[in-house]
């Protein structure tokens, strides 16, 4: 997960808003902290289609649907990638649900291998999913994945993995909210996690400490602008939300190259950082 970026499938705005009347239509639908500016939303999010061009990734585009909502734009969830291939998730939101149908559609046409899907009554979202190391992946459970559906992920990888941690979320805001693991958690480097301890359970963040994975703290003040949300395009190298500096300081003391980019209408109103608006489907350090 923090292996440079080669090719990352990304679904833009224009595509996934549309037009401003579908954002005002659907933002209070999709428990959305305000309406998202259509153009300004548009302008932004070059910023980050930009820096992840210049930093070598290849960057690939969901095209616009009559099905999906402004959710989509966060393409992260759908879907988990493993070395044996895509796995198709069934979302814990349910306005989520038709998503996953559209990342297969086209990963199918990129000729992207499927390894399997989730299938109900299980749920699993891309957000909750944090790979370790090749063959070790932690999944948060709470509302958007449950037991069921990390069983049968770990059942489609197979002889992939050696270890599936499951890690219990907080309630917190409850089940209309957006809690992933990745909320509270993002790696920097192999051996460097950005954390949220707060809402880590005392086992989870000893087990990352045990793994000689050094941790830095997102301060209490910067969580909720999303402070913790940063996308790693490579080693010691990454972008999140401008407006945490706290944050900033802390990842650039560690060494760690930082750009930012003004998430205010594609990230805090819909809840999704930079994480959650890519999904790296190949990364590698050669």
């Amino acid at each position: 997960m923090v292996d440079p970026i080669r090719r990352v499938l990304m679904k833009h705005p224009r595509d996934a808003y549309q037009n401003q009347s579908q954002v005002d239509q659907q933002s209070p639908e999709l428990n959305y902290f305000g309406f998202p500016d259509f153009e300004k939303a548009q302008t932004d999010y070059e910023i980050l289609v930009s820096f992840l061009e210049s930093s070598g990734a290849e960057v690939h585009f969901l095209p616009s649907d009559n099905f999906t909502s402004l959710d989509s734009v966060y393409t992260h969830d759908p879907c988990a990638v493993s070395n044996g291939g895509v796995i198709l998730c069934t979302m814990g939101k349910e306005a989520r649900l038709p998503e996953p149908k559209a990342i297969a559609s086209y990963f199918e046409s990129i000729d992207v291998p499927i390894l399997g899907r989730i299938e109900a009554p299980g749920t699993l979202e891309g957000g909750d999913i944090v790979w370790i190391d090749e063959r070790t992946v932690a999944i948060g459970e709470g509302y958007r994945s449950n037991a069921e559906g990390i069983r049968q992920f770990k059942a489609l990888l197979g002889n992939l993995v050696d270890e599936v941690i499951s890690v219990p979320l907080p309630h917190l805001t409850g089940p209309t909210d957006c809690l992933h693991l990745m909320s509270n958690l993002s790696p920097i480097d192999h051996d460097l996690y950005l954390v949220y301890s707060r809402l880590l359970t005392v086992p989870f963040r000893e087990y990352l400490l045990i793994r000689n994975i050094s941790l830095i703290e997102v301060p209490d003040e910067e969580y909720n602008t999303m402070a913790c949300n940063v996308l790693a395009v490579a080693p010691r190298k990454c972008i999140m939300l401008a407006g945490n500096p706290i944050t900033k300081k802390r990842l650039e003391a560690e060494g760690v190259e930082v750009h930012t980019y003004d998430g205010s209408e594609i990230s805090l109103k819909g809840a999704g950082g930079p994480t959650c608006l890519t999904r790296p489907f190949l990364r590698s350090a050669e």
